[in-house]
């Protein structure tokens, strides 16, 4: 009999063993993965939503106003005379945006 006692105490265990993964992976969904699905969620709609004469910064800190911008480049106006072109994806944020016209 010590041996039927046994089994359901080994199954008891595998759930046991299951649940602190499962704890585990929760506690990461929650803390890492669906921050950082908001996060690009929200950085995507601000790309999209860029537009001709908005004033931006890039991720590299340069300031300037969007002259031309086309599905995936971006030309800066940096002074009266300087056009510098980007990808789109390197804008980090919008500071000044314009009416729309």
């Amino acid at each position: 009999m010590p041996l039927a006692e046994a089994a359901p105490a080994a199954g008891g265990s595998i759930w046991g063993m299951i649940l602190p993964f499962v704890l585990m992976f929760a506690v990461f969904y929650f803390l890492l993965i669906r921050p950082q699905q908001k996060k690009q969620k929200t950085r995507n709609s601000m790309l999209s939503a860029v537009k001709k004469g908005d004033k931006i910064v890039t991720i590299g800190g340069l300031h300037g106003t969007i002259h031309e911008i086309t599905e995936d480049v971006v030309v800066l106006l940096v002074n009266d005379a300087t056009k510098l072109t980007f990808d789109r994806s390197a804008i980090s944020t919008i500071t000044k945006t314009t009416d729309a016209s």
